[in-house]
């Protein structure tokens, strides 16, 4: 063989060695199954990709962006012992309730909670939080405009400007009617804004979702994703145990089956 064909085949071989090794590196971040993503290939309580959000064992104070997947038995076995500790209760009326009980809408002086008193209320801190390529209004760093979000309910992204804003809606996790008909009724007026500002019990998702979802319980209402069910099932969980506040037995049974009870 003369030099110049072995300098061709050496060439030849490096080329084919570096693909491979870029191939195994697509594989690890989910490129090599159809559909996958990073946060499919580590959604579990390691966290995930920010785009795709954070499993919710790794965020037990709500602060970091999204909500991702549980994608293995273990972290299902950890959600199931999580959900087991929640009391459960009979629905009450809805005698009283009213939005303003827990405080003007996305007050920034819930003391008590996660981004309390820093200047900006609270949906532009969860948009914030959630979306991804954030503008903001000119002269602010707080007011969003425009943004990026994936939605976890429906697994789809959506782009959003301000001037549509009802295509992104803060979703209650812990509906605050529901609060109110299983023991909110009955708390001081701080413990009820602290619930309704809590950035565990609120997700900025798609608007005609959260509207569907109106004050419903996990037995009658789940986000249309099912990827994300035992997750929502947890965050569910995280709030009421965070708040002493109990659940139906249906509401508690359905959150149990989402994570393979």
């Amino acid at each position: 063989m003369t030099g110049a064909v072995r300098g061709r085949a050496a060439g030849g071989a490096a080329l084919v060695l570096a693909a491979l090794l870029t191939g195994c590196s697509g594989l690890a971040d989910g490129g090599g199954v159809p559909g996958a993503s990073a946060s499919d290939a580590g959604g579990g309580a390691g966290g995930g990709s920010p785009a795709h959000g954070t499993s919710p064992l790794a965020d037990p104070d709500g602060t970091k962006p999204g909500l991702g997947p549980l994608t293995s038995g273990q972290d299902e076995a950890t959600a199931r012992t999580l959900i087991a500790k929640v009391p459960t209760k009979g629905r009450g009326p809805k005698t009283g309730y009213d939005r303003d009980e827990f405080g003007h809408a996305w007050m920034d002086t819930a003391d008590g909670v996660p981004l309390a008193r820093n200047g900006c209320d609270t949906r532009n801190d969860l948009l914030k939080r959630d979306g991804q390529d954030v503008e903001f209004r000119k002269g602010s760093n707080c007011v969003v405009v425009s943004m990026n979000l994936y939605d976890p309910y429906t697994g789809k992204d959506i782009a959003w400007k301000k001037a549509k804003a009802a295509e992104v809606q803060i979703d209650h996790v812990v509906p605050l009617s529901y609060a109110w008909q299983l023991g909110a009724a009955r708390w001081d007026e701080k413990k009820r804004q602290r619930l309704a500002n809590d950035v565990l019990n609120l997700l900025p998702v798609s608007g005609p979702t959260n509207s569907a979802k109106r004050d419903a319980g996990p037995a009658t209402w789940l986000p249309p994703s099912k990827v994300i069910r035992c997750s929502y099932a947890v965050r569910f969980a995280q709030v009421a145990l965070k708040y002493e506040l109990p659940v139906t037995t249906a509401d508690k049974s359905a959150m149990l089956a989402q994570c393979g009870a």
